[in-house]
């Protein structure tokens, strides 16, 4: 790894952006987490959502954004690189997560990770991002670990022992 100076824990509905000096560490189950970075200007960060979207029980408070929401939380991924005078075509994407760590009641509809990876892919295509990479789906948990200095990410994926327990 590279010499960061900043080592951010993201919390579940956390976004982080930074520098070459930052390190961005995460850890998954069925919640997703993006990755950007921009290789020439190595800036980049990262967003941790748990659903895809707002449940319309939870309205919006003074019209601000919950990174809890994939929708909410790729929109302030979205504030900051426009931030930064750069584009969607000019970064590596990767995504992780959407783990299934339980099952549905009924086998029929999707799981919540199913559905948080299907919004991602969905509005990153949308908004011009094209995804390089990822570790998605699955049985278990994830250790994320993304250095914004070289673009590395690295997964420690732990499946899930037993049968859905």
């Amino acid at each position: 790894m590279s010499g960061f100076c900043i080592d951010i824990f993201l919390q579940p509905g956390e976004v982080y952006f930074g520098d070459s000096e930052t390190r961005i560490r995460t850890l998954l189950g069925s919640c997703v987490a993006i990755t950007l970075w921009h290789p020439k200007r190595r800036l980049g960060g990262m967003c941790h959502y748990l659903l895809p979207g707002r449940p319309l029980s939870q309205p919006r408070e003074d019209n601000g954004r919950d990174g809890r929401y994939a929708e909410e939380a790729l929109s302030l991924m979205l504030d900051y690189i426009q931030t930064a005078g750069t584009l969607p075509a000019e970064y590596q994407v990767k995504m992780f997560g959407g783990g299934n760590m339980l099952s549905s009641l009924d086998g029929r509809q999707p799981s919540v990770g199913e559905r948080n990876i299907e919004f991602g892919k969905t509005w990153l295509a949308q908004h011009g991002f094209r995804l390089s990479r990822e570790h998605l789906a699955g049985q278990g948990h994830r250790n994320i670990i993304f250095d914004i200095a070289t673009g590395d990410v690295w997964v420690k994926f732990q499946p899930q022992a037993g049968n859905g327990g």
